[in-house]
């Protein structure tokens, strides 16, 4: 069962999970204000993402470019990978193609260091993506415990593009943030992004 096969009931009975709804992931961010090459990507792609409505392309013209943005503002330390193989443990599910894993190392050529894994919500449903992004999570939780990565939390996220729910996964306990983060103002979401992986 890969990934994407996961819903959320499944994965708390199957990998013994609380879950922590009611939660503010992120009560203080430091803002990041975007650069003017990604605000004139976003304002000719957004138009287009939202007209064209498929996943394929709010992943290519949305969200890409924002992990980009992040690269860039990290100075090229991360990696960012796009449905890249990731299997870990096919005997539990873990195993497919994550929609995007973002890598706390500059490798590009394969995955060291996960840290966060994003999931594009299926017809623009966010609440049916969460299965999947969990399952992403513990996959990173077991890769990283079995390279002796010491990183603590995981973190996920389920976005349509225009919107963004964030979850952080410590030990068995599965945090889903009580709000979606929208696309504008762009400065928040990029705070977010580089609040976790710094």
């Amino acid at each position: 069962m890969p990934y994407n096969q996961f819903d959320l009931p499944t994965l708390v009975a199957d990998f013994n999970l609380e879950i922590v709804e009611n939660t503010s992931l992120f009560p203080s961010i430091q803002p990041a204000k975007p650069s003017d090459l990604l605000m004139t990507i976003l304002e000719e792609n957004i138009p287009l993402a939202t007209a064209i409505n498929t996943e394929k392309a709010r992943g290519e013209l949305i969200i890409f470019p924002i992990l980009l943005e992040v690269k860039r503002k990290l100075d090229f330390q991360i990696s960012i990978f796009s449905g890249k193989e990731f299997n870990v443990d096919a005997e539990r599910g873990l195993n497919g193609n994550p929609d995007f894993l973002i890598s706390r190392n500059r490798e590009q050529f394969f995955i060291t260091a996960p840290v966060i894994t994003l999931v594009e919500a299926k017809n623009q449903d966010i609440n049916s993506g969460l299965g999947q992004c969990g399952a992403e999570m513990i996959a990173a939780q077991i890769y990283n415990a079995n390279k002796k990565n010491h990183i603590n939390s995981i973190f996920g996220c389920v976005t349509t593009g225009v919107l963004w729910r964030f979850l952080r996964l410590d030990n068995k306990t599965l945090y889903i943030n009580k709000v979606e983060i929208p696309l504008e103002p762009i400065e928040r979401l990029l705070g977010i992004f580089l609040q976790i992986i710094q």
